[in-house]
């Protein structure tokens, strides 16, 4: 089969791999009918050093399942399944916490011996545990926005759900990447009153009021900050979703959050010390978010995605087939598109 390599930083090819099959009782075959390039995805291609081990990319894809293992019962070939963006088994105790990111037994797509999600096929392990059908068929126009349901969607929603969004809320969203308008849709979704987005590129912004966002805030820094404030009578917003993961986007959050406040960070993190000093401590902020465990929360979203009261697949603006792949990852990572979809 043909899947995305990652040899060097700049350096994505399509290659040949081997078939994928069959390893372990638990295990499922997929054919992957859509996969994308996440933002998270930029990161070692921008940083990755020259290896002789390309590293398998891609880890947001849904599919049809082609064959299961002998001790997997909850699917069968045919099915129409997403797969979350790490496999887990979803049984340990971890995962019936809710935290299907730390399962025992679980692991990331692309490591290890694991198909990456950006190819033709994968084998899936745990395929009971990861795998979540969809009740559309292969060739549904939903499967954009249900594909935001591996990563993206449920990301943003962690965002808001572990910062307590609420009915009558106000929320800050900083960023305005697919992550951030997610985040947007959640806050929504769940019931926030004042909604006001950071971001500077007006198709993105402008995408995101059409999501729920009530304003939107252009400038950064210190301008932002007073721009936020203005917006809440000098107060800032009971919770902050910082979408961004660089050090800037978590000092903007400090500085737009209101005494006794909640930032939620789902940014994957690019620094190492966050600036949360003694004057924050004073103001009893509360910092928590983390890596999203998107498998709790497919069941969860799905029924506004299937029945339209929400539209996330529109992140996607554009689309390119797997050979095409590099230009997809050269347009995101020069902010010629937001997110990019895969057709292999």
């Amino acid at each position: 089969m043909r899947a995305t390599l990652l040899y060097a930083a700049d350096d994505i090819r399509v290659e040949d791999v081997a078939d994928p099959e069959i390893k372990n009782p638990t295990d499922a075959v997929v054919r992957i009918v859509l996969s994308c390039v996440c933002g998270s995805d930029l990161w070692p291609y921008k940083s990755l050093p020259p290896t002789d081990n390309p590293r398998h990319m891609g880890h947001e894809f849904l599919g049809v399942v082609e064959e299961v293992g002998s001790e997997v019962r909850g699917l069968r070939a045919g099915d129409v399944v997403v797969a979350p963006f790490v496999y887990a088994d979803n049984t340990c105790v971890y995962c019936r916490e809710g935290l299907q990111t730390s399962c025992l037994h679980g692991g990331q797509w692309g490591v290890n011996g694991v198909d990456g999600g950006q190819g033709q096929v994968a084998r899936v392990p745990y395929a009971d545990g990861t795998l979540v059908r969809l009740p559309v068929a292969e060739d549904s126009e939903l499967l954009p926005d249900l594909l935001t349901l591996s990563d993206v969607l449920c990301t943003g929603y962690h965002a808001a759900r572990t910062a307590g969004v609420g009915r009558g809320d106000s929320v800050t969203v900083v960023g305005d990447g697919a992550v951030g308008l997610a985040a947007v849709i959640s806050a929504k979704l769940l019931g926030a009153e004042q909604i006001i987005l950071m971001g500077r590129h007006k198709v993105r912004t402008d995408l995101g009021r059409d999501f729920g966002a009530t304003e939107v805030v252009a400038e950064r820094g210190e301008a932002g900050v007073a721009r936020v404030r203005e917006l809440t009578r000098g107060e800032g917003t009971r919770k902050v979703l910082e979408c961004v993961g660089l050090k800037d986007a978590i000092v903007q959050s400090f500085g737009v959050v209101r005494a006794g406040g909640t930032i939620s960070r789902v940014g994957a993190p690019q620094f190492s010390e966050v600036p949360f000093g003694f004057p924050d401590f004073m103001r009893n902020i509360t910092l928590t978010g983390g890596v999203a465990p998107a498998r709790a929360y497919i069941e969860e979203l799905m029924p506004h995605v299937l029945d339209g009261s929400i539209t996330p697949g529109r992140v996607f603006d554009r689309t390119v087939g797997l050979e095409e792949i590099a230009d997809g990852y050269r347009a995101m990572n020069e902010r010629e598109a937001l997110k990019v979809l895969v057709r292999p």
